[in-house]
């Protein structure tokens, strides 16, 4: 029943394995997921068909992530911005996501998801959010202004190393190299 649908051919599945940190076997349940997150009447033209961002938000590896909706959106290509996933999108999200991923890929993607407003810097807004984020934004567990301001300005003071009120792809990458779980904390194992 839909065997012949959600089949990979073979050129594809060797392509997908050369572009991302995925193998054989990740890229083949990948695509068995994505399936049985797309409506019936898509899952025959899987190439051109797009998940939206709230069938992604339902897989349990996304569902309690903090950052899900941004995550979406970061790793969506669509140009409506409404964080809706291709195939290859979701699986562009779960190499960088994978234990296979370098570094530099799995920091790079954290700085994307973290620069909220997509300027190419951590500032304070963006900071503020990751740390409500992480917190919770209910009113027992939300800091309160003098808290958020000090944790900001403690945050800055460590990775800001070039002292202009924000956090750049390389200080950010400079920060994250120093914390040795960062790469087996940063993953979705599907």
């Amino acid at each position: 029943m839909g065997a012949t649908a959600s089949k990979l051919p073979k050129d594809q599945l060797s392509e997908y394995q050369e572009l991302t940190f995925l193998t054989k076997q990740e890229i083949l349940l990948a695509h068995k997921r994505f399936n049985e997150l797309l409506e019936r009447e898509d899952r025959q033209q899987i190439g051109g068909s797009r998940v939206p961002m709230n069938k992604i938000l339902t897989l349990p590896e996304l569902k309690s992530n903090p950052f899900r909706r941004r995550i979406c959106q970061v790793f969506s290509t669509s140009d409506l911005r409404d964080g809706s996933l291709s195939f290859e999108d979701f699986l562009d999200l779960l190499s960088a996501f994978s234990d296979s991923a370098t570094l530099e890929i799995k920091s790079h993607y954290a700085f994307r998801i973290f620069d909220f407003d997509d300027d190419g810097t951590l500032d304070t807004g963006d900071l503020e959010k990751l740390v409500n984020c992480l917190t919770g934004e209910m009113d027992n567990t939300r800091l309160t202004s003098e808290e958020m301001k000090q944790l900001i300005n403690n945050i800055l003071e460590e990775s800001d190393i070039d002292k202009d009120g924000t956090v750049n792809l390389s200080e950010f990458q400079h920060v994250i190299s120093r914390s040795p779980d960062f790469v087996s904390s940063f993953k979705i194992v599907l």
